[in-house]
């Protein structure tokens, strides 16, 4: 059974940032934001906020609220190594080791890892505070700065 899902953009310092929303919430892309810190190689401000252990620790409460299936062993060996100067982290090798629902990568060209906006704020945080709070308000406004994408690929106001 296929989930429906509904896409979208926010506009946030000129910067455009996409979002999907399906049954489990909305899923911002952590890529977009990433581009604020470095536009040429926003995964790697991806996996440099994985290595932190305050990222660990709340992405592995988010999980444990959120996620039945949640792999605590696996989070266990990461928690015990974040941190580290050897650590490295990937959001697809988080997602395939703790069966992770909070973070959602795809690889390629149109592809790009997402987060429940809890987790996608908390980054959006980590990049900038002042950045998280104009998200959140783009995010949470109905003045026309969200965009709805129809299914033509038409942006709608």
């Amino acid at each position: 059974m296929k989930t429906k899902s509904a896409k979208g953009q926010l506009l946030v310092q000129n910067t455009v940032i996409s979002f999907t929303r399906i049954q489990q919430g909305d899923f911002i892309s952590l890529t977009d934001i990433a581009k604020v810190k470095n536009a040429d190689e926003p995964k790697d401000v991806v996996k440099n906020w994985l290595r932190s252990r305050s990222t660990i620790d709340f992405l592995g409460l988010w999980e444990q609220i959120n996620n039945p299936n949640f792999k605590g062993v696996e989070f266990d060996s990461f928690k015990s190594q974040a941190g580290t100067n050897s650590f490295t982290l990937s959001p697809s090798k988080w997602i395939e080791a703790t069966g992770a629902i909070g973070i959602r990568s795809t690889a390629g060209r149109t592809g790009g890892t997402y987060a429940h906006q809890d987790i996608a704020f908390e980054f959006a945080s980590w990049v900038s505070a002042e950045f998280k709070l104009r998200c959140r308000f783009a995010a949470h406004a109905s003045d026309g700065r969200v965009r709805q994408i129809q299914k033509n690929g038409r942006a709608h106001h």
